[in-house]
């Protein structure tokens, strides 16, 4: 059984270390429609809110509620999460392990259980979230080993999108053509897709 410091690797340092080469032309195409972006809401909406996002975010955890509130009553919209994990290990370490649950088809469940921990997120704290809907560390390592380069690559791009922007943090939106760094409340929210659907 792999450690933490195992699932980490190399390719999470290396996502957190600046990269020249990602300074490329971003397409609505590469940023709306990357093959292994969790996509949450309705996947055939007629709008498309990428959420760039970090699991130690404190405005992160606490808009999230009203993110997936707004974007369920809409109905029509399909949420993009954007893994962004800017705050160290733990926040790469959060990413990696709900990436891995995505590939056993948990993505949702994981997802919700590590943005509910209260307080200080740490390893041990993400490890009990995602036990608590039972999935034991032991499935999450066995599947981000298995799927490293997919996770990798995911976290890659979202890194690259995200410097592209020049984002300095989360949460930061983006939809139809617009970007919006920053909490949004319930209105802004609205209006946003309003002016993406328009």
């Amino acid at each position: 059984m792999l450690t933490r410091r195992h699932m980490l690797g190399t390719a999470a340092l290396a996502l957190i270390a600046p990269r020249a080469s990602f300074a490329v032309e971003l397409t609505q195409h590469e940023l709306y429609f990357d093959k292994d972006a969790p996509v949450l809401g309705n996947p055939k909406g007629d709008v498309t809110l990428v959420e760039f996002f970090d699991y130690q975010c404190g405005y992160c955890k606490s808009s999230h509620p009203i993110v997936r509130r707004i974007v369920k009553e809409d109905g029509n919209v399909r949420l993009v999460l954007k893994d962004w994990p800017i705050f160290g290990g733990v926040s790469v370490f959060a990413a990696q392990a709900v990436l891995g649950a995505a590939q056993l088809g948990k993505y949702e469940p994981a997802m919700e259980a590590v943005m509910k921990i209260q307080g200080r997120v740490s390893e041990e704290a993400v490890e009990q979230a995602l036990a608590s809907v039972d999935l034991p560390m032991d499935r999450i390592a066995a599947a981000v080993n298995k799927h490293n380069t997919k996770i990798s690559g995911l976290l890659d791009r979202n890194y690259a999108q995200a410097t592209s922007f020049n984002l300095v943090g989360t949460p930061s939106f983006v939809t139809g053509t617009s970007l919006y760094p920053g909490v949004l409340d319930e209105e802004g929210l609205k209006k946003a897709i309003a002016k993406a659907r328009a």
